[in-house]
């Protein structure tokens, strides 16, 4: 992490032309460097018309100026914004301004950097941050704002306290043999431990809903050549992205659209027809393509239902499709056909549905089944932005419960019990980046009559 010792200077604002351009600065200079541009100080948390100064005492700019000292400011130190016209020469004459007095340029998310070392937000709501700014749909912002303000922090933090708790209950056991209070021997342990498992399962699922929101599906359409891969694309993303041609092989590197589904981003990737090949530019597409089906978390792989009802296609690809990907099997080209060929396969473990990509029948079945295969619920209206490394760290949390509640069954097992606790409130600290406290001794004292 970079140093708090120094003032840091960025414009706030995107690049290019605006009405209104922001720079900010933070640090312990912050007040010195207000000085040297407008020649006061400003009040405390009031904006205040004035003028922007350069080293010669030449006008800048004018503008508004806000002044917030810390701790009570955004970053926990003292904060300046320069409310400026959005021109990007004015701004970064600002920025030079600065510079030249002794600030140097912020690092890429250094204000909130600041903010979380100074305590002002924990690790979670310091990434909520960003996810705010990109979420891409009413629900994703929505969801972003409640880890902003907390919420997913708050049951991160009541979860460790369950967590603790029964660690208080264990290491008793450990310290206190002889002081009849025994948990392991009781059903009361075994049950409290299923409690908060499952309290871990319900943040499981929030999270899983919220990573969808911030970070999307990718959805990779794959199969033989001409089988109407980019006549999905192109339906999906409502424009014309890819050549159609009846030519096999015309799709020959990766297509990205993107687009949303119920509010769930979706990153759509159109690839080269899966087949062997002499062609070198042809093969590289294939190759490109399994490597996209490889890090995809989804896959349609569509059949030609009118030549292909046997899906014989995807008997000659399913070995190599990743077993970690769920796919499922798209009889396309109904239009050809009065309805789903009689002779059409069901294969056992993978989904299937009929559709026209040219003409759109099936469509809305099929996005509904993308969201459903990805566990989402539109209706819930409690989502919390998440990313995948939450859900690893609760994974890991559940995990270590599981592990607890098999050596609670154990004599003697109350140290291993112990250390899986200790993991998983290790695996939750990652989260909100909290060092995990460690000092049971008052927790058990504070819970239990121990000198009676």
């Amino acid at each position: 992490m970079s140093s708090t010792a120094d003032t840091i200077v960025a414009t706030a604002t995107p690049p290019g032309r605006g009405g209104i351009g922001i720079v900010r600065l933070s640090g312990p200079d912050t007040a010195r460097i207000a000085e040297c541009i407008i020649g006061r100080l400003p009040a405390a948390r009031f904006a205040e018309r004035a003028q922007f100064r350069g080293a010669e005492g030449e006008l800048l700019d004018e503008g508004l100026a806000l002044y917030f000292p810390g701790p009570n400011s955004y970053t926990g130190e003292a904060v300046l914004e320069l409310h400026c016209h959005g021109g990007p020469w004015i701004t970064e004459a600002l920025v030079a301004r600065a510079l030249s007095l002794g600030a140097r340029r912020a690092q890429p998310g250094e204000f909130t950097q600041r903010a979380y070392l100074n305590d002002k937000l924990d690790l979670a709501q310091a990434e909520a941050v960003a996810d705010l700014i990109d979420a891409r749909s009413d629900a994703a912002a929505r969801a972003a704002l409640r880890s902003l303000q907390g919420e997913f922090s708050e049951r991160v933090r009541a979860l460790d306290e369950a967590l603790a708790q029964l660690r208080a209950h264990v290491e008793a056991t450990i310290d206190f043999p002889t002081d009849e209070i025994d948990f392991l021997a009781e059903d009361k342990l075994a049950g409290r431990l299923a409690a908060v498992g499952a309290q871990c399962a319900a943040l499981q699922a929030t999270a899983r809903q919220g990573r969808l929101l911030t970070e999307g599906l990718t959805v990779v359409i794959a199969g033989a050549p001409n089988a109407g891969k980019s006549t999905l694309l192109n339906r999906l993303a409502g424009h014309e992205a890819a050549i159609v041609s009846e030519t096999p092989g015309t799709t020959r590197d990766l297509l990205r659209e993107q687009l949303q589904i119920g509010g769930v981003p979706l990153l759509l990737l159109d690839t080269a027809g899966l087949r062997e090949s002499v062609d070198a530019i042809e093969s590289e597409g294939v190759r490109r393509a399994r490597a996209a089906i490889a890090q995809a978390d989804h896959v349609l792989f569509l059949v030609d239902a009118a030549t292909d009802p046997k899906a014989q296609s995807f008997d000659a690809e399913r070995a190599r499709l990743p077993a970690q990907v769920p796919v499922t099997l798209i009889y396309n080209k109904q239009d050809l056909l009065p309805k789903l060929s009689a002779g059409a396969r069901t294969i056992a473990g993978v989904g299937s549905l009929a559709i026209s990509a040219l003409t759109g029948e099936g469509l809305d079945e099929l996005k509904a089944h993308l969201l459903d295969a990805a566990g989402y619920r539109q209706e819930d209206s409690g989502t919390l932005s998440a990313r995948r490394r939450h859900l690893e760290a609760l994974s890991a949390a559940a995990a270590r419960l599981e592990a607890a509640e098999i050596q609670c069954r154990k004599e003697g097992a109350a140290e291993l019990v112990a250390e899986e606790l200790r993991n998983a409130q290790r695996a939750l600290g990652e989260i909100t980046g909290a060092g995990t406290a460690d000092e049971l001794l008052g927790r058990i004292f504070a819970s239990f009559c121990i000198g009676k």
